[in-house]
């Protein structure tokens, strides 16, 4: 029987991925659970239509239309204006992410991040040969600046990586947290090869955005005196268009130039760019679910608590609760009762994503079935 020579640090790795599993209410993996409308559907399969008949051609490697479109995006969502030169896309955030970690991480480099966050970061790190490096957020989630700027000065990553809303928390960066990073982060990334200071790439990964509660603001107000920061977001949440698989960022051109060098060739397809088009001329009808999901969120956060539990705020369509003697118990149980959650997070807590009115009163339901009211012991935890 043949050995295969897997690369070192990979034994005994298992793929990244929550559960896939056929019940009624699937709740786990942060989707938008308003399935495209006919207008929708109809304007994508014409575009794809036509760009089938020229499959034969490579597609346009650049993709300057997809990329003004999504400038356009940004400027009515978050009042931003960028130009086309400045945003880039992928197959999904998670490769827009591994494009950074490529283009600035690999040996001898450092990814800097703060837990609780997004597990994923550590896999982009550890498929590009990056040292990845996390210190603890604050009790409540927030940045421990000093202890930011000691990491900061300690590793001097090479990237940084923040995410706001943070997953699985919830929890959204005050623009004054990201200018005290983004500062920390000037002169104090890995020396380049003759010696001169750089600075460390700040990505703020905003793949919540849209839901963050009026009057929070995006980082991307942040870009223009900042050249060495980056705004991560995706159409996969807000946009409802998870199966379309589309990530962007926003940042300046000689940061996007640096991606531009390490993507593959041809890597999104031309069914991709006319899909992801189509949808963003839907952009008024598919944002418009945003409000209602927000409100089911905040609704959801004061039932939790009026029950005796946990819940955290939250700036994303999702909700942090808890904490529980045995969470796993209480997740079987709901699974049971056919929904779907995550645990995830810290110990005793489990994460439910926001689905339809008919989803949350099934899952209020379930949960008061299987949990009731915490103990006095675990609201104390």
């Amino acid at each position: 029987m043949s050995t295969l020579p897997l690369r070192p640090g990979l034994e005994g790795e298992t793929p990244y991925g929550a559960p896939e599993l056929d019940v009624p209410v699937r709740l786990n993996v942060n989707e938008n659970p308003y399935a495209p409308s006919e207008a929708v559907v109809a304007s994508i399969r014409d575009a794809v239509a036509q760009a089938a008949t020229g499959l034969n051609r490579y597609p346009d490697r650049d993709f300057p239309a997809l990329r003004a479109a999504l400038a356009d995006y940004l400027d009515v969502e978050s009042g931003v204006r960028v130009a086309p030169e400045q945003v880039w896309a992928a197959n999904g955030s998670n490769e827009v992410m591994l494009h950074v970690l490529q283009a600035f991480g690999g040996p001898g480099r450092t990814c800097l991040t703060f837990t609780p966050t997004y597990s994923m970061y550590s896999e982009y790190a550890r498929d590009t040969l990056t040292e990845y490096v996390t210190e603890r957020r604050a009790v409540d989630f927030t940045l421990d600046l000093d202890v930011v700027r000691e990491a900061i000065a300690r590793t001097r990553p090479a990237v940084i990586i923040l995410a706001s809303p943070n997953n699985p928390t919830g929890t959204a960066l005050p623009l004054d947290d990201v200018r005290a990073v983004l500062d920390a982060a000037r002169g104090t990334g890995p020396l380049a090869a003759d010696g001169a200071r750089t600075d460390a790439v700040v990505v703020i990964d905003e793949a919540y955005g849209e839901f963050r509660r009026p009057g929070v603001p995006s980082a991307l107000e942040l870009l223009s005196d900042n050249p060495h920061l980056a705004v991560s977001r995706t159409m996969s949440k807000a946009f409802g268009m998870a199966g379309l698989r589309l990530g962007y960022l926003a940042a300046s051109r000689e940061l996007v130039d640096c991606l531009r060098v390490v993507r593959l060739p041809y890597h999104l397809s031309a069914v991709t760019q006319a899909a992801a088009l189509a949808a963003l001329s839907h952009r008024e009808e598919l944002m418009s679910q945003v409000a209602s999901l927000r409100g089911e969120r905040d609704d959801l956060v004061t039932w939790l608590r009026e029950q005796g539990w946990n819940a955290h705020e939250s700036d994303s369509n999702f909700v942090l609760f808890g904490p529980f003697e045995d969470r796993d118990a209480v997740f079987k149980a709901l699974l049971e009762r056919g929904v779907l959650i995550r645990v995830v997070g810290p110990d005793g807590y489990l994460r439910v994503c926001i689905g339809t009115p008919e989803e949350m009163g099934a899952f209020r339901t379930a949960l008061t079935a299987v949990a009731g009211a915490p103990s006095s012991e675990e609201r104390n935890a």
